[in-house]
Protein backbone atom coordinates (compact mmCIF):
# COMPACT_ATOMS: atom_id res chain seq x y z
CA UNK A 1 0.00 0.00 0.00
CA UNK A 2 1.42 3.38 -1.11
CA UNK A 3 2.14 6.28 1.59
CA UNK A 4 -0.97 8.26 -0.50
CA UNK A 5 -3.51 5.36 0.13
CA UNK A 6 -2.31 4.77 3.99
CA UNK A 7 -3.00 8.66 4.77
CA UNK A 8 -6.16 8.43 2.92
CA UNK A 9 -7.23 5.52 5.17
CA UNK A 10 -6.09 6.87 8.23
CA UNK A 11 -7.68 10.28 7.49
CA UNK A 12 -11.19 8.06 5.93
CA UNK A 13 -11.15 6.06 9.31
CA UNK A 14 -10.85 9.39 11.45
CA UNK A 15 -14.03 10.68 10.14
CA UNK A 16 -15.54 7.40 9.91
CA UNK A 17 -15.20 6.69 13.80
CA UNK A 18 -16.20 10.87 14.38
CA UNK A 19 -19.48 10.78 12.40
CA UNK A 20 -20.14 7.20 13.33
CA UNK A 21 -19.62 7.16 17.18
CA UNK A 22 -20.13 10.77 18.15
CA UNK A 23 -24.09 10.69 16.47
CA UNK A 24 -24.36 7.36 18.45
CA UNK A 25 -23.19 9.01 21.75
CA UNK A 26 -25.40 12.36 21.28
CA UNK A 27 -28.16 9.61 20.74
CA UNK A 28 -27.94 8.15 24.08
CA UNK A 29 -27.25 11.39 26.18
CA UNK A 30 -30.85 12.53 24.35
CA UNK A 31 -32.46 9.31 27.16
CA UNK A 32 -30.10 10.53 29.93
CA UNK A 33 -28.83 14.19 29.53
CA UNK A 34 -25.71 13.70 30.90
CA UNK A 35 -23.40 16.23 28.41
CA UNK A 36 -26.36 18.80 28.09
CA UNK A 37 -29.74 19.27 28.72
CA UNK A 38 -31.38 18.75 25.13
CA UNK A 39 -34.77 20.21 25.50
CA UNK A 40 -32.67 23.80 25.90
CA UNK A 41 -32.16 23.23 21.76
CA UNK A 42 -35.44 22.82 20.92
CA UNK A 43 -37.34 26.21 19.42
CA UNK A 44 -40.27 27.17 21.24
CA UNK A 45 -41.97 26.89 17.96
CA UNK A 46 -40.94 23.55 16.93
CA UNK A 47 -42.11 22.54 20.73
CA UNK A 48 -45.31 24.14 20.05
CA UNK A 49 -45.93 22.36 17.03
CA UNK A 50 -45.19 18.85 18.40
CA UNK A 51 -47.79 16.10 19.59
CA UNK A 52 -46.40 14.99 22.93
CA UNK A 53 -43.85 16.47 25.32
CA UNK A 54 -40.57 17.59 23.82
CA UNK A 55 -38.42 15.48 25.66
CA UNK A 56 -40.39 12.13 24.10
CA UNK A 57 -39.48 14.01 20.80
CA UNK A 58 -35.86 14.04 21.77
CA UNK A 59 -35.52 10.79 22.55
CA UNK A 60 -36.78 9.66 19.34
CA UNK A 61 -34.66 11.97 17.43
CA UNK A 62 -31.75 10.05 19.53
CA UNK A 63 -33.16 6.58 18.17
CA UNK A 64 -32.63 8.02 14.99
CA UNK A 65 -29.05 9.53 15.88
CA UNK A 66 -28.16 6.26 16.53
CA UNK A 67 -29.28 4.37 13.83
CA UNK A 68 -27.71 7.31 11.62
CA UNK A 69 -24.03 6.51 13.60
CA UNK A 70 -24.12 3.06 13.12
CA UNK A 71 -25.11 2.94 8.95
CA UNK A 72 -21.73 5.36 9.12
CA UNK A 73 -19.86 2.87 10.31
CA UNK A 74 -21.50 0.00 8.07
CA UNK A 75 -21.82 1.82 4.90
CA UNK A 76 -19.78 4.83 5.00
CA UNK A 77 -20.83 6.50 1.79
CA UNK A 78 -24.86 6.68 2.44
CA UNK A 79 -24.57 6.52 6.03
CA UNK A 80 -22.36 10.04 5.35
CA UNK A 81 -25.20 11.38 3.68
CA UNK A 82 -27.39 10.66 6.30
CA UNK A 83 -25.47 12.80 8.68
CA UNK A 84 -25.01 15.73 6.41
CA UNK A 85 -28.82 15.66 5.73
CA UNK A 86 -29.57 15.37 9.25
CA UNK A 87 -26.67 17.61 10.74
CA UNK A 88 -28.52 20.03 8.01
CA UNK A 89 -31.77 20.12 9.42
CA UNK A 90 -30.70 20.52 12.93
CA UNK A 91 -28.92 23.69 11.93
CA UNK A 92 -32.32 24.99 10.30
CA UNK A 93 -34.28 24.36 13.11
CA UNK A 94 -31.59 25.77 15.09
CA UNK A 95 -31.68 28.98 13.27
CA UNK A 96 -35.79 29.00 13.60
CA UNK A 97 -34.59 28.87 17.49
CA UNK A 98 -32.10 31.92 17.14
CA UNK A 99 -29.62 29.74 17.73
CA UNK A 100 -27.09 30.92 14.71
CA UNK A 101 -23.87 30.20 16.31
CA UNK A 102 -24.55 26.64 17.46
CA UNK A 103 -26.48 26.03 13.46
CA UNK A 104 -22.96 27.17 12.47
CA UNK A 105 -21.01 24.34 13.80
CA UNK A 106 -23.30 21.87 12.87
CA UNK A 107 -23.45 23.13 9.18
CA UNK A 108 -19.56 23.07 9.55
CA UNK A 109 -20.07 19.34 10.51
CA UNK A 110 -22.14 18.65 8.00
CA UNK A 111 -19.42 19.97 5.07
CA UNK A 112 -17.10 17.10 7.59
CA UNK A 113 -20.01 14.43 6.70
CA UNK A 114 -20.17 15.16 2.63
CA UNK A 115 -16.09 14.97 3.10
CA UNK A 116 -16.03 11.59 4.37
CA UNK A 117 -18.79 10.88 1.68
CA UNK A 118 -15.95 12.26 -1.07
CA UNK A 119 -13.14 10.24 0.68
CA UNK A 120 -15.13 7.00 0.37
CA UNK A 121 -15.50 7.19 -3.38
CA UNK A 122 -11.55 7.79 -3.23
CA UNK A 123 -10.96 4.76 -1.07
CA UNK A 124 -13.31 2.74 -3.25
CA UNK A 125 -11.28 3.61 -6.40
CA UNK A 126 -7.65 3.34 -5.05
CA UNK A 127 -8.76 -0.58 -3.87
Amino acid sequence: MSQTQNKLTMLWNILRFTFGLVPVIAGLDKFTNLLVQWDTYLSPAIQSLLPFAPHTFLMIVGIIEIAAGIIVLRYTKIGSYIVMAWLIAIAVALVAGGMFDVAVRDLVMAIGAYTLSQLTDLKEQTV
